[in-house]
């Protein structure tokens, strides 16, 4: 049972042996693990906060995380920023931004498909995360600074993700958590007796670890191609993983089959615009294609799709990701000349470049007689009409703001394709972050933190910088009533 101070956690090392018979291993089996309070499953925003919440709480606390050290922290690796509410001005908001208006823009981005009790922890939670993120060695990044730009509504994390993936796992380190990397937990039980047992796999072999608490914090299940193709089809592998590799949904989908409840809607998820180029995983912020209400965008048949003008906020993102999974193979081109290029963001990826559209299409394998008669068809429909307001007329679909023609060369292109985020299907809990099933009951010993339970806050839509802020309060909620529930049974 857990004191009132800190137990000291085990040391990392191996767990008791359940050798595969047909592993044909001949090393001998490694020395069991103690039966540990609170046992976290992830490596991102969500566990850290979970692991050290409960060691704050006096618990034993042992992390699990599939990736390695150097890839570990989830999606947040490629994250800035966090949604936070705050009553007053500060050094990081020159605003005010009430929780109540936090609590509408979330009932408004779940399309009221939320959970309101859930919402409201979340908004009222947020309130002093700043804090007690700087407490445990993460920084922010202050507006007087002028490195990025000023937002009322979200903290700028300083050094990126990474930087406080890497705070928050010293300061994990420090406090006695035993952490495990390229340790992959299996599918788990939603019953079980106590202590629980959770099967692992760790360099070849199959482990076994034992908690009388768990966190789950091991996120959704974009990178697992055969779940999506359930309701993506045949276009599920041209979905490129924007963030962590190891986001497979094992013990998700598990649970799940069990009788768990859901929440949000299966093979729902965020996709945004990125550049066909990227890597297959890990590509991260860096790989968003923008600019394209400054040109035009055509699909594999080298025709226009939709009002390129019509959205210009940060919506504008996830807008086209959606749109380009709609395309032919999931393949679109931003097309620009010379001019639109001096308004994009600078890319990455070097433009793929022509002097002619028509040898520009011969470079992309488009028809350059379609492309050439869009571009035409594009140019004579532009009607100019002061600054922003340029707009065509008698064209379809029509490009309602920013249309320019497209006439000095070097005539340039960037390769379009969908980039899944995360998946906006997962477990609902209670607002003790424990595990709910069909039936209403809660799992009493099973905890939920971050994007695995994050549809049941936000159903299938998306508010931008909400994923950490899920993920760092509900994981510090997970933590402490884990621990709670391992020293008092309830």
């Amino acid at each position: 049972m857990i004191g009132t101070a800190p137990r000291p956690a085990a040391q990392p090392g191996p767990p008791a042996a359940v050798e595969s018979a047909m592993s044909g291993s001949t090393r001998p089996p490694p020395a069991p693990w103690p039966v540990d309070d609170v046992l976290v499953i992830g490596g991102g925003i969500a566990a850290y906060c979970a692991a050290i919440a409960a060691r704050e709480a006096g618990a034993g606390v042992r992390l699990v995380d599939a990736a390695p050290a150097h890839l570990r922290g989830g999606n947040a690796r490629h994250a800035r920023n966090l949604r936070i509410a705050h009553a007053t001005p500060s050094r990081l908001f020159p605003d005010r931004y009430p929780s109540d208006e936090f609590l509408d823009e979330l009932c408004t981005a779940s399309g009221g498909h939320g959970d309101a009790a859930l919402a409201r922890c979340l908004a009222e939670g947020s309130l002093d995360l700043p804090d007690w993120l700087a407490a445990q060695g993460v920084h922010f990044e202050e507006p007087a600074r002028g490195t990025l730009p000023w937002s009322r509504k979200t903290a700028f994390l300083l050094g990126g993700g990474t930087a406080a993936i890497n705070a928050l796992a010293a300061r994990a380190a420090r406090l006695g958590v035993a952490i495990h990397q390229d340790t992959e937990a299996l599918p788990l039980a939603l019953d079980g007796p106590s202590p629980r047992r959770v099967s692992l796999r760790q360099d070849g072999r199959t482990l076994e670890a034992r908690a009388r608490t768990v966190c789950l914090c091991c996120g959704g299940y974009q990178a697992n191609p055969d779940w999506l193709a359930e309701t993506w089809g045949e276009a599920a592998p041209d979905l490129i993983v924007r963030g962590t590799p190891f986001a497979s949904g094992a013990p998700l989908r598990a649970l799940l089959a069990q009788g768990a409840a859901s929440a949000g809607e299966p093979g729902a998820c965020h996709l945004v615009a990125i550049d066909a180029r990227s890597p297959a995983a890990d590509g991260g912020i860096v790989t968003r294609v923008d600019g394209m209400p400054w040109g035009l965008v055509v699909d594999r048949n080298a025709r226009r799709f939709h009002d390129e003008g019509a959205e210009i906020s940060p919506r504008r993102y996830s807008t086209w990701g959606r749109l380009v999974a709609r395309c032919p193979g999931q393949r679109a081109f931003l097309i620009l000349d010379a001019e639109g290029r001096t308004r994009t963001t600078p890319s990455i990826y070097p433009a793929i470049e022509a002097e002619t559209i028509a040898d520009l299409a011969a470079a992309l394998g488009l028809d350059p007689a379609v492309l050439t008669a869009t571009v035409a068809d594009y140019n004579r429909a532009v009607q100019q009409a002061g600054a922003g307001a340029e707009h065509t007329l008698g064209l379809a679909p029509p490009k309602s703001r920013f249309a320019q023609p497209l006439a000095a060369p070097p005539f340039a292109a960037y390769p379009m394709a969908p980039g899944i985020t995360g998946t906006s299907h997962g477990l609902r809990v209670d607002p003790q972050a424990r595990v709910l099933r069909t039936d209403g009951r809660t799992c009493p010993d099973l905890f939920a933190a971050g994007a695995i339970m994050a549809p049941a806050i936000l159903g299938t839509g998306y508010l931008a910088g909400t994923g950490l802020t899920i993920g760092a309060v509900f994981g510090r909620i997970a933590g402490t009533q884990a621990a709670r529930h391992a020293r008092t049974g309830h």
